[in-house]
């Protein structure tokens, strides 16, 4: 295998191949630097390189596969978006107002380093993970593999764009209303927004609807990431394998396909032809598959959207209050955090609290179905540079109403899935969603399997 070919292949492929002694962890490491220092100039996908400290670890887990050591991610490169916290560095979320360095990892970090895994780096992402697309003063314009003018989307674009240009066997990212699923649908990755819970999140995590999630070359990566990852912490043992029910036989599935979005209707942005015809060749395929598809609309109530705005702005308003160094924040920004102050911390425990009677109607749909089928983003991302100079308001228009499937799915904490369903007229990837029940990740992943198996995206590269 190629260099090229290796840096593309994925941690579950990766991880194979370390433990079957077909490549060295240094080796691969090593690919994956070489290929970070030659295509990151162009996309800006990183804020810092960890090159030295990754090849020492590199060459750790080859002592340790010598030594007979089965870890599930031992050697594999890994991406973590700048929101987490790696012992000795500045966690930036996407701007130069904090200073200090952080003095322990995260948990999850801790976890994935438990696992093996190799952390190659950190990635860029909005400002305090607040916007649809990746561009900040800090650091500058992250850029769309596929297409070099366009946005890799947000807040999560740097890991979207790194594991799209083959920079990292998976890169972890965080979903607060479509921070995971935004990237890859955008960037042509695999990306899970797991139940809530279900991996270990910030309490920075904008009144409970953001979770830590994967984006993945393929649906085994996130399976491999989330069996390590899961923890249920009641218990303190993982909730059972997702790799192992990646190779289950599939059941079929009723699945109803939807085209309504809980967005306000001025916010959403009419559904493109590339985006339709995705979700419409899914179902064909999906039926091909021996599952039943049926279009049924889910009954979002209209205080849903209320809902997830409001803690969503509280949210930014909290995040900015913990900052060193609130001035250095660029004005649309600043505005949303004025916005979000404007929340008060009763209404915001209102809008928690009534999370569960907004899921029980969201849930009816459940009754007939087991899967909800979606369109992904609706519209190609934005170009890099376009939004420069408006206020809050107009951005956020701007770019949110190309996304305004994916929201509803976390304000009520369940999970759902970024599906790569082919590209646009302008060569950029487009995606469909699924999204299902409360702690059903298993089943959308099997469903995303069947699909990657008829379809395969990863075969598809951008031409770096």
């Amino acid at each position: 295998m190629d260099a090229e070919d290796l840096c593309f292949a994925g941690a579950a492929e990766q991880a194979r191949l370390i433990r079957s002694s077909q490549v060295s962890a240094t080796e691969l490491v090593r690919a994956t630097l070489q290929r970070i220092e030659r295509v990151n100039p162009k996309i800006n996908a990183f804020t810092e390189v960890f090159a030295e400290d990754a090849l020492a670890a590199a060459g750790d887990a080859d002592s340790r596969v010598a030594a007979g050591e089965n870890l599930s991610l031992l050697g594999v490169p890994i991406a973590l978006k700048d929101n987490l916290d790696v012992a000795g560095h500045v966690t930036s979320f996407g701007t130069d107002g904090f200073t200090v360095p952080a003095t322990t990892d995260s948990p999850l970090v801790t976890t994935l380093r438990a696992a093996g895994a190799v952390i190659v780096g950190k990635t860029t992402l909005s400002e305090l993970a607040t916007w649809p697309f990746t561009e900040t003063a800090a650091w500058g314009a992250s850029r769309n593999p596929w297409h070099l003018d366009f946005s890799p989307g947000g807040s999560s674009g740097g890991s979207g764009a790194a594991v799209a240009a083959g920079l990292c066997g998976l890169a972890v990212g965080s979903d607060g209303l479509g921070s995971i699923r935004v990237p890859s649908s955008f960037n042509g990755t695999f990306g899970v927004k797991p139940q809530r819970d279900r991996v270990w999140h910030s309490s920075r995590d904008w009144n409970r609807l953001s979770v830590n999630g994967p984006l993945c070359p393929s649906v085994a990566d996130a399976a491999l990431f989330l069996d390590v990852a899961s923890l249920d912490s009641s218990t303190g043992t993982t909730y059972g394998s997702f790799v192992a029910a990646l190779a289950a036989p599939p059941e079929p599935r009723r699945i109803a396909l939807a085209w309504k979005s809980a967005a306000y209707y001025p916010l959403a942005a009419r559904l493109g032809s590339s985006q339709r015809r995705a979700v419409e060749s899914t179902a064909e395929v999906l039926r091909s598959l021996g599952h039943t598809v049926s279009e049924c609309e889910v009954g979002f109530p209209q205080a849903l959207s209320t809902n997830y705005v409001l803690r969503y702005f509280a949210g930014v308003a909290q995040d900015v209050a913990a900052m060193e160094q609130p001035e250095k924040l660029s004005k649309p920004t600043a505005q949303m955090a004025a916005l979000g102050r404007r929340v008060s911390p009763m209404v915001v425990r209102s809008m928690v609290e009534g999370e569960a009677k907004l899921a029980a109607k969201v849930n009816r749909i459940f009754d007939d179905f087991d899967v909800v089928l979606t369109p992904g983003a609706v519209e190609d991302p934005v170009k890099v540079g376009s939004l420069e100079g408006r206020d809050a308001v107009r951005t956020l228009y701007a770019s949110g109403r190309k996304i305004p499937h994916f929201a509803p799915w976390n304000a009520i904490g369940q999970p759902a899935v970024s599906v790569p369903a082919g590209f646009s007229e302008l060569g950029l990837p487009v995606s469909v969603q699924l999204a299902g029940p409360a702690h059903s990740e298993a089943m959308l992943l099997q469903l995303a399997a069947q699909l990657e198996a008829h379809q395969p995206w990863a075969d598809h590269r951008p031409n770096l």
